[in-house]
């Protein structure tokens, strides 16, 4: 099915039951599985190797038409012969809770990779897997691909909702534009504790780097009028004293699809690298 009448490419929805969450779910996913020749040869350096994978990650509020429906990812999937899943993760910022059903970053990083490894023949290579978002799936693709390191190579990370040095210790009178301290309580459990906890991707890189594990390299953008551009500021600093590599970027911008999308091209082709 292609939903965007895009020549070369299949975009289509699937509904399937994941045990993760125990319940039924959907997710989008686009791939150039149709190419012509012509467009081969346009992009030939991408069609002369094996097709990648990008795990793509909505925002808060958002759901996984989001990325389709506001961006141009389905022209780039064909120039950079890059599959494309969109998962919907609902407003659950990506992260396991206990209970049933609540496990979002077993879903994104371990359940949906090998569906759709299995279901479409993608490559189970880590340097074949990615992971990206912006804003609550820029915080997604940071915990989600840091608790999955051994499966995804690389991750970008668009104006990030790095808040949980924000919402360590608040009051439960607590109430911001978003939520409220019930709804981080839900997600995030202690409030009191969450900084020290692996929901702060700055203790998952620590515990990756004390397990002498591999890091995903890593880049992250904020625009300068971006209400998380001090939130991402101190992960790029927290990541310098670690010596930690990344490839961090800011420019003028807020939090829309206007930089987003001046982000999104740039953010695949540093994906890419030389191929």
């Amino acid at each position: 099915m292609d939903k965007n009448g895009v020549d070369g490419m299949a975009v289509a929805e699937f509904d399937f039951y994941s045990d993760a969450l125990k319940r039924e779910t959907s997710f989008s996913v686009c791939i150039p599985n149709d190419v012509t020749a012509e467009q081969k040869k346009q992009h030939a350096k991408a069609y002369s190797r094996e097709i990648k994978t990008l795990y793509l990650l909505h925002g808060y509020g958002r759901n996984h038409h989001t990325w389709l429906l506001n961006s141009r990812i389905t022209e780039l999937s064909i120039q950079y012969n890059l599959a494309v899943v969109f998962p919907d993760g609902e407003n659950s910022f990506y992260v396991d809770r206990p209970g049933a059903g609540n496990e979002y970053c077993r879903f994104v990083g371990q359940e949906l990779v090998d569906y759709t490894r299995r279901m479409f023949g993608l490559s189970h290579k880590r340097e074949d897997s990615f992971i990206g978002g912006l804003s609550m799936g820029g915080y997604g693709a940071l915990h989600v691909g840091l608790a999955y390191s051994d499966t995804f190579g690389k991750i970008f990370a668009l104006s990030s909702a790095l808040i949980i040095h924000d919402i360590q210790g608040i009051p439960s009178s607590h109430q911001d534009a978003i939520a409220d301290y019930a709804y981080y309580a839900e997600k995030f459990g202690n409030l009191d504790q969450v900084a020290a906890s692996l929901y702060n991707p700055e203790r998952q890189l620590e515990k990756i780097q004390a397990e002498d594990g591999t890091l995903p390299e890593l880049y992250v953008a904020c625009g300068t009028e971006d209400f998380l551009i001090e939130q991402n500021r101190t992960f790029a600093l927290f990541l310098e004293s670690k010596e930690i590599p990344v490839t961090y970027l800011e420019s003028p911008g807020i939090h829309d699809w206007e930089f987003w999308n001046e982000y999104l091209e740039p953010s695949l082709k540093w994906l890419m690298g030389n191929n």
